[in-house]
């Protein structure tokens, strides 16, 4: 839940350009963590457990 100013949401407050820039921050962010997560079983095969790496 979103806060609120009296009987409204904060998010009906906001004006366009900071919807926008909002959007374009939350799929930043989500870039960032499909990057990482692509990287981190980028040579996985599908359906085997992953294995320890060595150390």
């Amino acid at each position: 839940m979103t806060n609120r100013i009296g009987n409204k949401n904060v998010a009906h407050q906001r004006s366009k350009a900071e919807k926008q820039r909002i959007k374009q921050d939350n799929v930043a962010r989500e870039a960032v963590k499909r990057a990482a997560a692509v990287a981190k079983y980028r040579n996985a095969i599908k359906g085997r457990p992953e294995t320890a790496p060595a150390a």
